[in-house]
């Protein structure tokens, strides 16, 4: 059961780089930036606006 926070955690910044992706941001930038942030980061992607 401890692996399974490292798989949520790996999972929520592959989708943050789609997220970034799709607001023409770099997906490689903000997924090693969600791996240090997490859910912050989902909540700064959110609120910003696409380019």
């Amino acid at each position: 059961m401890e692996g399974s926070y490292y798989v949520g955690w790996g999972t929520l910044a592959l989708i943050n780089a789609g997220i970034a992706q799709g607001k023409n941001r770099s997906g490689l930038n903000w997924f090693l930036l969600s791996l240090i942030l997490g859910p912050i980061a989902t909540f700064i992607l959110v609120i910003v606006e696409k380019r």
